[in-house]
């Protein structure tokens, strides 16, 4: 299996991880009635998103040969979704960060810095609209396809929740009722991967250029995605187990997450193997 798309195999998972975090964080201090204190902490951890999204994007500029292309992506803005993607990520960013840097430093209005966090959240859900959208090509039969959207969707609920559930045990956050609602969201979401998988593996059998069989492009596919699986569900059973127990302990759920984060990094490895195009 080639490796030679490692830059946007990172921004993806790294990007939709953080977004999946983001919304949830910014949820439970917009919806939840915390402890004095806890609200901050939970903004305060929100720096660990912010680290995550920074490295996506360093990993993306290596996709472009030179980071001085940077500013020509969003030359078509409004008609590519690849310029799209790159301005809504880039006002995830700015929105998100700004936010958090705001309510760490206690600045400014509470209705601004809320505002702020909105208009994040917003540009987040945006952003990865806009990322499934880039590989949504009709020339592309392997990625032209509602598993496209379900990967990347899970992804950024699993591997985002998770992360979200470590940042807001890590602040004291006690609300059980709330945590386990999060903790159903990671169990559905890791059913409807193992029904996606199975069935995008199944679905490839009916893919075919002139040239080569889909089910062809990616040596041992079945297996791979057996041991992604395996990590998804052991990783998420550890991370839960924890945050099940009355004192959670974070460095085990931190092992458990990633686990689940390798395996999306290796699902995603498959996805861009998959590329092929219609005719010769």
């Amino acid at each position: 299996m080639a490796f030679h798309e490692w830059p946007l195999v990172l921004f993806t998972v790294f990007a939709q991880t953080a977004v999946g975090a983001f919304l949830i964080m910014s949820l439970t201090n917009l919806v939840i009635d915390s402890r004095v204190g806890v609200k901050d902490k939970i903004t305060r951890n929100m720096f660990f998103v912010w680290v995550l999204m920074g490295l996506g994007f360093m990993a993306s500029t290596a996709h472009l040969g030179s980071p001085m292309r940077a500013m020509n992506a969003l030359n078509q803005v409004g008609s590519s979704w690849l310029s799209n993607e790159i301005l809504t990520g880039s006002l995830f960013f700015a929105f998100g960060g700004f936010y958090w840097l705001l309510d760490v430093l206690k600045k400014g209005p509470e209705g601004l810095r809320k505002v702020l966090m909105v208009l994040g959240m917003i540009a987040g859900v945006a952003f990865m609209y806009s990322m499934v959208n880039v590989y949504l090509i009709n020339t592309v039969p392997t990625w032209d396809t509602p598993y496209t959207w379900w990967s990347f969707l899970l992804t950024m609920l699993v591997s985002g929740s998770l992360f979200a559930l470590i940042l807001i045990h890590s602040a004291q956050f006690d609300n059980a009722k709330y945590s386990r609602a999060i903790q159903a969201v990671v169990v559905v979401g890791v059913i409807a991967m193992i029904v996606m998988t199975l069935g995008q593996m199944a679905a490839l059998a009916d893919i075919n250029s002139s040239v080569v069989a889909a089910s062809d492009l990616v040596v041992n596919m079945g297996c791979l995605q057996g041991i992604r699986i395996v990590l998804i569900i052991a990783g998420s059973a550890i991370a839960l187990a924890c945050f099940r127990r009355e004192k959670s302990n974070l460095a085990i759920a931190l092992v458990g997450f990633a686990m689940v984060f390798f395996a999306e990094l290796l699902g995603r490895t498959i996805f861009f193997n998959l590329h092929m195009t219609v005719g010769m």
